[in-house]
């Protein structure tokens, strides 16, 4: 079934795609949530305007989004945690401790565009995450879990 998107949907597009989806994912979840229509011939007509009159606003939101990913060059995050014997963690990290820490910094970017390497973070060291600020920039960060001080 092929579909446009209005919406991101995770693990299937960004909104304005032409996406093929299994029959019953778009049937029941995708067009009555209001995430997708239809890929009609008149439906592609109109994305394909759309597309062409949002070119120029694209680019601008592009050159916005790089901007943001550069305030991550040469920035270093500590994320301090209580810590049990060892380099365990009290609990866990996740992607919304990161956008408070990166907050913090001036860098404003929501959780649902972090994905961290391996999920929640268990353990004190050196990790990875991934920022999406735009469809095209995505970035790839590196951040310290560190013991908080007793």
């Amino acid at each position: 079934m092929e579909l446009i998107l209005k919406k991101d949907v995770e693990n299937v597009g960004f909104a304005d795609d032409l996406v093929s989806v299994k029959n019953g994912y778009g049937r029941n979840f995708l067009i009555p949530q209001g995430y997708a229509v239809l890929a009609t011939p008149s439906a592609k007509k109109v994305l394909a305007e759309t597309l062409k009159q949002r070119a120029h606003k694209e680019k601008k939101m592009i050159d916005d989004a790089q901007k943001e990913a550069d305030k991550l060059n040469g920035l270093e995050i500590k994320i301090a945690a209580k810590a049990g014997e060892g380099d365990k963690l009290f609990g866990s990290v996740s992607n919304a401790d990161l956008a408070a820490a990166l907050a913090k910094e001036g860098v404003e970017i929501e959780k649902k565009f972090i994905i961290i390497a391996g999920g929640l973070i268990k353990r004190t060291g050196k990790y990875d995450a991934k920022i999406r600020f735009h469809r095209d920039v995505v970035t790839d960060f590196s951040f310290d879990v560190v013991a908080e001080a007793k």
